[in-house]
Order: structure tokens, then sequence, then C-alpha cells
């Protein structure tokens, strides 16, 4: 058995990209019922219909996102969400209220049901509940260790079983947590959360006697960031992971992120399955792909060590720290050109992150070629393709420029930082 790799498709682009770098599934969903409202909302219910049947056009899966929590309010619109999701034939729900799983069956029985990570499965009884209720297949809580997760085989072996490797960490108990709820009325559990344990706080102390207020000043050292987790990067375990046989897919997190983030974090962990299967298990290129995307630093997070046994979890000195690279363009559907993404500049040599077959090339427009096992791109000419001639062209600049050969879609230029 292959591990299935399971990309996350905030939008039909970055879906397309997924795809595109290796994901063998996607997943994503529509509007309010997703966790993930904001990247919902980038589908409406006729290009999710596209999204679904491009997506199996590729022999891939998808699965769609219906993991939020519902009020009583919402169950009749939650009913027509399931059956107009149903009707387009995707190859499982994601959900996490125990009932929306019964009314999931009861709308549509022939749809596969996986448990979201928000439903907190610890233990082999409450995965052993969630199985007789029909659950396929269980995200695994973050907070799960590979050792529990081997018992849960061994007691359920047709249980599938999926965790989390990469993307961003919820400084609370999975995901439980109301801070922007308390802070901006955006509740985390419905979709919404602001992501307040992002944002930089001041600290006082108050003399409940006297009433005076003190400021706690801190050092550089200590930060301010006293919420914020460090992302999650287990390409460090993943052999060992593999090696355990009991993970059935890896997923990684971010619907919310950037394309080049679905790109190159797709094409990481693609590349690493591909070469453990092989044989040829290559950590250190791997991981300094998954260090050129931005990040608020790495940590392991609680698979293979328990919550209380790590110290390195945190990143209070920033909100988000520099990958190693810069992305300067993306290169559109068709292959001939590409929209810039930062300053793009005649005579600049970028590198190219690509998922197809490149051929080297020197004309009038610009020269590809391979250095030292990569390949890298220079343009002589900034035309765009509606002939317009420009000396540099930056993010705000929408026109397609012209490329000096075809390259695969959704190609990235690139720089590393200095």
């Amino acid at each position: 058995m292959r591990v299935e790799l399971l990309s996350p498709a905030g939008n039909f682009e970055k879906l397309k990209i997924a795809l595109s770098y290796g994901a063998d599934a996607v997943y994503g969903g529509v509007s309010h019922f997703s966790l993930r409202i904001r990247s919902g909302r980038e589908f409406s219910y006729e290009s999710f219909r596209e999204a679904i049947d491009y997506t199996h056009s590729l022999d891939k899966k998808i699965y769609v996102t219906i993991n939020g929590f519902p009020f009583n309010s919402q169950l009749k619109l939650l009913e027509k969400h399931i059956e107009t999701i149903a009707g387009m034939e995707p190859d499982a729900f994601i959900v996490a209220a125990p009932g929306v799983i019964k009314l999931a069956q009861k709308i549509a029985p022939h749809v596969p049901i996986h448990l979201s990570t928000q439903a907190n499965v610890l233990n082999y009884l409450d995965a052993e509940m969630y199985y007789e209720m029909g659950v396929k297949r269980i995200v695994a809580a973050r907070e799960v260790s590979l050792s529990d997760l081997k018992d849960f085989k061994k007691r359920l072996p047709q249980l599938e079983i999926e965790v989390f490797v990469h993307g961003s960490m919820c400084f609370a108990y999975s995901g439980r947590c109301l801070i922007s709820a308390v802070q901006s009325g955006r509740v985390p559990n419905r979709g919404s959360c602001a992501n307040d344990c992002r944002f930089a706080y001041t600290l006082y102390a108050k003399n409940e006697e006297s009433g005076t207020l003190f400021k706690i000043e801190q050092t550089s050292e200590e930060g301010t960031y006293i919420f914020n987790a460090k992302d999650l990067n287990l390409m460090p375990r993943l052999k060992e992971i593999l090696n355990s046989g009991v993970i059935d897919a890896l997923k990684i997190e971010g619907r919310t992120k950037s394309p080049y983030y679905a790109a190159a974090s797709t094409n990481a962990y693609r590349k690493a399955v591909d070469g453990y299967y092989a044989g040829d298990f290559d950590l250190s290129f791997y991981q300094k792909e998954l260090e050129s995307i931005k990040n608020r630093g790495f940590s392991e997070g609680y698979l293979i060590q328990r919550p209380h046994e790590r110290n390195n979890t945190q990143n209070i000195d920033s909100t988000l720290l520099e990958g190693t690279h810069q992305v300067y363009a993306e290169v559109n559907e068709s292959g001939t050109s590409f929209k810039a993404k930062d300053r793009v500049d005649i005579g600049g040599v970028y590198e190219i992150l690509s998922h197809g077959e490149i051929s080297a090339c020197d004309n009038a427009v610009g020269r590809i070629w391979q250095e030292e096992g990569v390949w890298k791109i220079t343009i002589h000419e900034l035309k765009s393709v509606s002939g317009k001639v420009y000396e540099a062209v930056h993010s705000g600049n929408t026109n397609d420029i012209l490329l000096p050969a075809a390259l695969p879609a959704f190609t990235f230029f690139r720089k590393k930082i200095e």
C-alpha cells in the first residue's frame, strides 16, 4: 500500500497547482460549512462542480470539507448543502460533528465519511465508535502519537488513518480556541478564525488593592508573540511515519496559503514519498524546499513525542519568518506567459520551480538553461501578450508577459534571499 498525499485546495487555481505538483488528492469546500470560510468563498457551487470534474479527469480524488459545527438555525441550509455537494459525486465528506455524520449518511449514503481532526480522536475507543458509525477514515488529532495510531490500526485494520505532516499549528488543543471570538466576534470553530494567536501582545499586571497597573517589560529575546505556534514540519520524521505501515494518508494544511505554498509543499512531499518507495530518500533536499516557503519556524509537533515533551513549538519573536526564497513570477495555465509576483527585471536570473519537462533555449525573448541540476531563466525582453514592452514588471502589473519558450503550467520563478 502506497500512502496517499493530500494537499489543500483553497481555490480552483491552487487545486490545479496541487494536482500538477503531485498530490494524489485535494480537499476544499464551499462557503460557511467549512472551517476555512475565506477559502470556501473562493468556490461557488458551479466552480466547485468544475473542480470535482477536473480532479476526476486526472483520476485523482477530492474530499469536501463540511467540518464546521452548525447551530439549529443552520440545519435546513446544511441539509440542502450536503444534497447539492453530494450530487457532484465527491470522493468523501470531511465531517467533524456526530450529528452531521448521521445527516450526511441519511442524505448521501454513497459518499464516504472522513472524520475531521476537529473531532479530536485521541484513543481507540473513540476511533472504534466513529468506525461503527460508518466513518471510513479518521484525520487524527494533532496531539495523538504514532504509537497510539499503531494500536488503532491493530484493533481496527479497516479504518483508514490520515495525519497532518505540514502547515500551521493552532496554539490551542485541537483547534478548540475562542480568542478571536472574544476579541473580534469571529468564531474559530465555525470557520472564521481571525488568527489572533499570531498577534503581538503587551502584558500588564494589576495590583487589585491599589488599582495600579504595571506594564511588564520584555526583552528582545523573550518577544511578545506569546500565543504564536511554530509551523508543523514532519519531513524529518517521514521515513519513521511510513515505516510504521499504519498511515494511509499524509495531509498538508494550508487552504488559505499562497499558490507557491501549494506548489512547493506538495512538490517536496511528493518527491519525498516517491524517494522513500524508491529507496532514494534525500531529506536535505526536501527540507530545503520546505524552507523556501515563508513560515513561522518549524516544529515536529506531537506525533512522535508527547506534547509535554516538547519545548520548541513556540515562536515568540515574530508572527512570520521569511523563507529562504522570494517568488517573482508564476507561469499561467497555458504555459506561454507569466505574471509578476515581485519586480522582474531584464537580465535578472531566476531559479525555476516546476513539475514537468523543461527544454533549454536562448532567443531574443530570453534564455532557459540548467546549471548544477537547477533550471534557471533570464528575460532579455519583457513584452506583454498585447505587444507592450517594459523595462521591468512588478506585482501590480497584471499583464501576461511572454516567455522565451513554453514552460509547464504554474511554474514559479524564485530567487534565494541574500
